[in-house]
């Protein structure tokens, strides 16, 4: 592992990177028997030690030497104190687990605290049942899509969902539209018949419909292909309701910093603060611009990262031997951007929620996540909560205080 020096306490050069490993969650929520998946409580979901656990009984160990030098195998015994076979070793980094204070399991819920902000309100959802949302919103959708109804109304799992009722959308033109356990409201259609654009306007103007009923997100999701093939594509795109109050995100560009999104950062917080968005096509993408930023961002600048598809392809499919993989590949990219930072620079990895691969359900999993740091030398910090994150990188930054959490610096 790349020599981790102390940073100084007080240079106006030094630079923070925040990585969000959607949905790497480390078990342990004390309020986990709140939350559900098909009617089984969250109780015991651990997304990380199940997926070592599985790994270690196939003979193919977890292997993520420099997540887990920083101190997650650690975190994980500290969360829960579940075993995780191949994250044993000893923590040289800033080390520790954060639990969630804001109601839900979700991403804005995760990102909002994480930059300070706790949700200060519950969140609407929508019921497990059909037709899953009112009549008027489906006739009100219809009419801004310009189609005679909806396809869908009901919870389900968007690749699911586009491989039945995808032939019916090309057929009639309706929209497809679903929900599921978050305050969400999906919309998916096909780039080319229905057209993207054409989506991304109805999205727009839904969200507009939703977002004062506390609805947190209306997510555009486009897929391509034909009955038998069909598959999402790249251009999702999120129109999440704004934060209630500033973030890490808006202090910091208050205070005259570069802010650099990468991933779906610039969604989740309605482009709010952010100077600069790193979008692309794939997490293997989004590495690319992190490293390009490790080289490049100025001094005093925030950049601030999401890594999506641990949840997006294998967490929400339940696919256990996917997301190991997922997790050794983005441990190789941890390991480059470590060894491209400068003395003076704090990189804190942690996650937003839980989505345990070998869980019931299709949905996200009430989680502790982990938090890790590289900058500080070998630093425990116990048991913090998810706004303590924002509170210590404006700290490192020299910024005005941020929300309710207190440094762990």
């Amino acid at each position: 592992m790349t020599t981790d020096p102390h940073a100084p306490r007080a240079d106006a050069s030094r630079r923070a990177f925040l990585i969000v490993m959607d949905s790497v969650g480390i078990g342990g929520a004390p309020d986990a028997a709140e939350y559900f998946n098909d009617a089984r409580p969250d109780t015991g979901a651990n997304t990380l030690a199940h997926i070592a656990q599985a790994r270690a009984a196939a003979g193919h160990p977890l292997n993520m030497p420099h997540l887990d030098a920083l101190g997650l195998g650690a975190a994980i015994r500290l969360s829960s104190g579940a075993d995780a076979p191949g994250l044993g070793a000893s923590p040289q980094g800033l080390w520790g687990c954060a639990t969630e204070l804001s109601r839900g399991k979700d991403t804005p819920s995760g990102h909002w605290e994480i930059a300070g902000v706790p949700v200060p309100w519950d969140w609407h959802y929508f019921p497990d049942a059909h037709p899953a949302f009112p009549p008027d919103l489906s006739a009100r959708i219809a009419a801004t899509a310009g189609t005679g109804g909806i396809l869908g109304d009901e919870h389900a799992s968007g690749t699911e969902i586009i491989a039945r009722l995808g032939a019916e959308h090309l057929r009639t033109g309706w929209p497809i539209c679903y929900t599921s356990a978050d305050s969400v409201l999906q919309i998916a259609a096909h780039e080319q018949a229905f057209g993207l654009d054409r989506l991304y306007r109805l999205c727009q103007e839904v969200a507009a419909m939703v977002h004062p009923l506390r609805v947190g997100r209306v997510i555009a999701r486009p897929f391509l292909g034909a009955e038998g093939s069909f598959a999402r594509t790249p251009n999702r795109r999120d129109y999440a309701i704004a934060p209630p109050a500033p973030t890490l995100l808006d202090v910091a560009q208050g205070a005259g910093r570069r802010t650099h999104a990468v991933g779906k950062i610039g969604d989740i917080f309605s482009h709010r603060g952010i100077s600069q968005l790193h979008k692309g096509a794939s997490d293997a993408d989004l590495a690319g611009q992190l490293l390009a930023l490790a080289d490049e961002a100025g001094p005093g600048s925030l950049t601030f990262a999401n890594f999506v598809e641990f949840d997006s392809l294998y967490g929400h499919r339940r696919d256990v031997s996917g997301y190991a993989s997922a997790l050794e590949w983005f441990d190789g990219v941890a390991g480059a951007f470590l060894a491209r930072l400068r003395p003076g620079d704090l990189a804190i990895f942690t996650a937003d929620h839980g989505n345990d691969p070998s869980w019931s359900g299709t949905d996200h999993t009430r989680e502790r996540v982990p938090v890790l740091g590289w900058g500080l030398g070998l630093r425990p910090i116990g048991q913090v909560g998810f706004a303590d994150i924002a509170a210590s990188v404006a700290a490192h930054l020299d910024l005005p205080p941020v929300g309710p959490g207190k440094s762990f610096l």
